[in-house]
């Protein structure tokens, strides 16, 4: 079977304007460039345009480490906030658990078979029960126990670990810590799974105050994490139906499963270039 052919990827968005998909177009087909996949949406409310360009490199005029020095000049003119990404990267990212190990073997067993377009070099958790699962895929586990007194100082420790393997996403795979305003200073991409449908019970024990309210739905969220909890843009949700007669641990249960599909896909899609953020909302193009 023939390798694929390695992509570029666009993800931009501006303030909505005439004329910018033929700027952008014209970039590519004046660089000698293939458009193969292309996606867009305009937030009329907000008045933002937002769009999603893949292109072959084969036969493109600009060496691909030029081509982001090349479109800025573009993207200025329009007020552009964007970035260019390429198909045959693979981030690397750590996964940071605490004892509930159902996200974490979903993750390392999709990066096994090939599912997940990316690296996970890293185990981090505030406990060591999940040291041997970390093992049996072969990555590395690493133990930075926290209490109220030493959580700077090990999240700083984790941060000079994360810029040591050049960690480009940290997924917080029910990493049972809230980080602190000092941690998002890095510029770190974060991305968490709640055990909710958000805004819904945020914070702990969602399915016991689920059950409390008698809710006929139960979901699960995955987000980008800020500073504010559980308020970060929403990357994938999803849902599954209860009754009166589930029991607070039937709701765990059921959640668990929703859990790893919305997280397995959210870290999917964000790997895959098809998450842009704007303001507190994304755009996934799927």
């Amino acid at each position: 079977m023939p390798k694929p052919s390695v992509r570029a990827v666009l993800l931009a968005c501006a303030p909505d304007q005439r004329g910018l998909v033929a700027k952008l177009s014209h970039f590519i087909y004046t660089h000698g460039g293939n458009i193969v996949d292309a996606d867009q949406h305009t937030d009329h409310e907000a008045g933002i345009f937002a769009t999603r360009l893949e292109w072959e490199l084969d036969g493109f005029l600009l060496p691909r480490e030029t081509i982001r020095d090349r479109f800025a000049p573009v993207g200025d003119a329009l007020r552009m906030q964007w970035s260019i990404h390429f198909t045959d990267e693979r981030p690397r990212l750590a996964i940071w658990v605490s004892k509930q190990e159902h996200c974490l073997i979903d993750l390392l067993g999709r990066q096994r078979s090939g599912d997940i377009r990316g690296s996970i070099d890293l185990v981090i958790s505030n406990h060591q029960t999940l040291q041997p699962i970390a093992e049996q895929f072969q990555v590395a586990f690493h133990h930075f126990p926290i209490d109220t007194a030493s959580k700077h100082s090990q999240e700083e420790k984790e941060l000079q670990l994360l810029r040591a393997h050049n960690i480009e996403l940290v997924v917080l795979a029910k990493y049972m810590q809230i980080l602190s305003p000092d941690f998002f200073k890095s510029g770190m991409q974060v991305i968490n799974i709640h055990h909710s449908f958000l805004p819904a019970f945020p914070g702990a024990q969602p399915y016991h105050r689920a059950f409390t309210r008698g809710v006929k739905i139960i979901g699960a969220t995955a987000h980008y994490v800020t500073q504010d909890l559980d308020e970060g843009p929403i990357i994938d949700q999803d849902v599954s139906r209860v009754s009166h007669r589930d029991s607070v641990e039937d709701m765990v249960r059921k959640g668990k499963d929703l859990e790893k599909i919305v997280l397995a896909r959210a870290v999917y899609l964000h790997l895959e270039r098809r998450v842009l953020i704007y303001g507190n909302k994304t755009i996934v193009f799927d």
